[in-house]
């Protein structure tokens, strides 16, 4: 490939600039000849703190901005974090590269390093995620559950600040800013479910041309085959933008194996699945598990959250 200047698009938190950083030194180390140089974007999720975190995903906040200038050629190459990329996707761009996923698991900070099965009755827990929420007090309907908004170092200082007892994060954010020193705990899958494609960095070019043969060799397949299907589900259950929704995909075994949930927004109410199927299946058991959760009471839940 000719040498030329490369640029990628990123938003600006310390979390977005680590992942773009991420990206581009596994280019540079593939492509010395090529120059690269990132550029920030200011995205209207970074701006408007008030929409729900399922409706701005939805809504394409944190990503509209940064595809736009992919798709106007003033970047070559966009990085973002998969869960915020909306499961709808633009025919003219494409995801040529998943990376190997980080920890998809939520955890738990408190201000005084309680783990979360030791907190006191009403202690007060802020979380941006209707999903977060809905478990929350599906685990525990005695706390006080409420809103926060802000990149990972807002949230932590305003829980500091006495805003909140403890907070609920995705642990492999707090894993890339090597903050993982403030988590009191880890939840398990059968605590907290995941959002679909947690912990997976999606780098995403225009949908032709050299960049994108370039940029898929940084491509993980297998966590592209899971987390696939995880958004598979959620695009089937077309939950709507506060729909509490998570799902989890592994490969064990030579087999895949998906768990999904769908929940009431006070948590009261929840369907839980699990399917399995063999690795190299052409099925798509992420519409499987989608269908057999609407079939066993799920559309009913789902109505009550729209």
């Amino acid at each position: 490939m000719m040498s030329k200047e490369i640029v990628l698009g990123t938003r600006g938190s310390k979390l977005a600039l680590y992942q773009t950083n991420l990206v581009l030194n596994k280019l540079k180390e593939l492509f010395p000849d090529n120059t690269f140089k990132l550029k920030k974007i200011v995205t209207k999720g970074d701006k408007f703190l008030t929409e729900p975190l399922e409706s701005s995903i939805e809504k394409g906040f944190f990503v509209k901005e940064i595809q736009e200038s992919l798709l106007k050629g003033e970047i070559d190459v966009a990085v973002h974090s998969l869960k915020d990329l909306p499961v709808d996707t633009n025919p003219h761009l494409f995801h040529a590269a998943i990376l190997k996923r980080g920890d998809h698991r939520d955890s738990f900070l408190s201000s005084n390093n309680i783990p979360f099965d030791k907190l006191k009755p009403n202690s007060v827990i802020a979380t941006s995620s209707n999903r977060r929420k809905a478990q929350i007090l599906r685990l525990n309907p005695s706390l006080n559950v409420i809103s926060i908004r802000g990149n990972i170092d807002t949230r932590i200082n305003k829980m500091d600040n006495n805003y909140c007892d403890g907070l609920v994060l995705a642990a492999a954010g707090l894993q890339r800013l090597g903050m993982l020193e403030r988590v009191s705990n880890f939840f398990d899958d059968n605590q907290m479910l995941n959002a679909p494609s947690q912990g997976a960095i999606a780098v995403e070019t225009r949908n032709e041309g050299e960049i994108k043969e370039m940029v898929s060799q940084l491509n993980h397949e297998k966590t592209r085959v899971c987390v696939s299907q995880e958004r598979l589900f959620l695009k089937t259950l077309k939950g709507g933008c506060t729909s509490p929704i998570g799902a989890y995909c592994k490969i064990e075994n030579n087999k895949l194996i998906i768990k999904g949930t769908v929940l009431s927004l006070n948590g009261n109410e929840s369907i839980t699945k699990i399917l399995e199927l063999e690795y190299n299946s052409n099925k798509n058991i992420g519409v499987d598990l989608a269908h057999t959760i609407l079939n066993n009471g799920g559309d009913d839940i789902l109505a009550g959250t729209r």
